[in-house]
């Protein structure tokens, strides 16, 4: 069903966009790092409780997108559009809501997770909670419509409506920060604007007569429980593993936030960072949606095992060769920043320590699920990845890290068997054949 050209033409501007989603990551750190170290240590503490929402829309999207996929496997075209106009209904619902909770409960949050910080930081991370928190209901529709396009394997669609947001981005970052002195309210600002433009751009593409899915006004304004259902089913399972997942992080990261802002700063930093090394995963887990999808619509498992094998054997090659070339550029990176002395070394190993565990365990971890998911196992690929989480992730942080007074480098190390877990689960999940009795309609 998917040649290597098919494949590269899907492949290939994912991968472009993942990485300008990085670059824009690395931006807005970078930024707030002229404003000090309290600017960046609230930005890296948000952008972990931003990262809950955002995983929570981008679950409900995928939701969505094995739905859509699976239709367009099985030509079942208008079936495909109603699932593409219901999946806007829903989404928009859901990131309206969560705006809604963010923006009325922000002190109470923040100051759960984070109240230990310094008040500097957490100044700084109100100021850039309020404004990005805005921005979901316009990402939610983005992802919403920018799934349905990988669906129908029009990638560089959404690579070029990326570009536009992160080149927007990138410039309101300068004038704000810049030309403005707005500090962190300036970055914020900057994503807020950036993340409507995107939004407005790429769902009204999404209208589009001549695309092999389209959505329709009369179907986003009417409520089909039938077609809701099959988009929760995988949705939910999803939205709920993600969220706690993220939860889990910034869990973890509250737990950071005791070790000082040296620790905090140098977390924020590395986690910006080591992004890049996990582009093409990152990337995959978009592409193995489409791929397997569409396979398991058309009653293929044989090619969706093996498409599945190929994606990952790619991840890992690329991965690789990644962490090699972060690892030369990573000092002239790392300048580019204002950090002190031990936040700069700090961060250079963090990076390295990231990219190594990457290598290693990061497409199974990852990749595999996301192809769980795609043939409609989204109920295993939720209890695992929280089993996972709530052991390896949380339990071993807060032992490795507080228990044990490792730090920083326990909370970490937690990370590396996490994903050692969700490997050994999902191989053997993937290997025993049990995804192939599921199907998403």
């Amino acid at each position: 069903m998917f040649d290597n050209k098919a494949l590269r033409r899907l492949i290939l501007p994912l991968v472009a966009e993942q990485l300008l989603v990085m670059l824009v990551g690395v931006a807005d750190t970078m930024m707030a790092s002229y404003s000090g170290e309290a600017a960046i240590s609230g930005v890296a503490l948000v952008d972990m409780v931003n990262a809950v929402v955002i995983a929570l829309l981008t679950a409900v999207a995928t939701g969505g997108a094995v739905i859509v996929s699976q239709y367009l496997g099985s030509r079942e075209a208008q079936h495909a559009d109603l699932a593409a106009s219901q999946l806007q209904t829903v989404t928009f619902l859901v990131s309206l809501t969560l705006t809604a909770v963010c923006l009325s409960l922000h002190k109470a949050i923040l100051g759960a997770l984070f109240g230990a910080v310094d008040e500097a930081v957490m100044r700084s991370a109100t100021t850039y909670f309020l404004i990005t928190a805005c921005s979901f209901p316009f990402l939610g529709i983005y992802n919403a419509s920018a799934a349905l396009f990988r669906s129908m394997r029009r990638t560089s669609a959404t690579m070029c409506v990326s570009l536009l947001m992160n080149v927007v981005h990138i410039v309101g970052n300068i004038i704000g920060v810049f030309v403005l002195h707005a500090g962190v309210a300036g970055v914020a600002a900057s994503t807020l604007v950036s993340r409507a433009l995107a939004g407005v751009v790429m769902t009204g593409m999404a209208f589009g007569v001549k695309n092999a899915v389209r959505i329709r006004w009369r179907e986003i304004f009417s409520w089909n429980r039938e077609m809701i259902g099959r988009i929760l089913r995988i949705g939910v399972p999803n939205s709920i593993e993600n969220g706690l997942f993220m939860l889990g992080r910034v869990l973890v990261t509250s737990i950071v936030a005791l070790f000082g802002t040296t620790q905090i700063a140098a977390n924020g930093v590395a986690q910006s960072v080591d992004m890049f090394a996990i582009v093409v995963v990152s990337a995959m887990n978009l592409a193995v949606i489409t791929v397997v999808g569409q396979c398991v619509g058309a009653k293929e498992y044989v090619q969706a095992e093996k498409y599945q094998k190929k994606l990952m054997l790619v991840s890992y090659v690329a991965t690789t060769v990644l962490t090699l070339a972060v690892w030369a550029m990573l000092p002239g990176i790392l300048r580019l920043y204002t950090l002190s002395d031990n936040t700069w070394k700090l961060s250079f190993n963090l990076i390295m320590a990231h990219n190594i565990m990457a290598t290693l365990l990061h497409p199974t971890a990852f990749n595999l699920p996301n192809g769980l998911r795609a043939a409609g196992d989204a109920r295993f690929t939720m209890v695992a990845g929280i089993a996972s989480m709530l052991i390896f992730r949380l339990g071993t942080a807060y032992l490795l890290g507080i228990a044990f007074q490792m730090g920083i480098w326990g909370v970490w190390a937690a990370m590396g068997m996490d994903w050692l877990g969700r490997s050994a689960i999902f191989a053997l999940r993937f290997k025993g054949g049990r995804w192939r009795e599921h199907r998403a309609i």
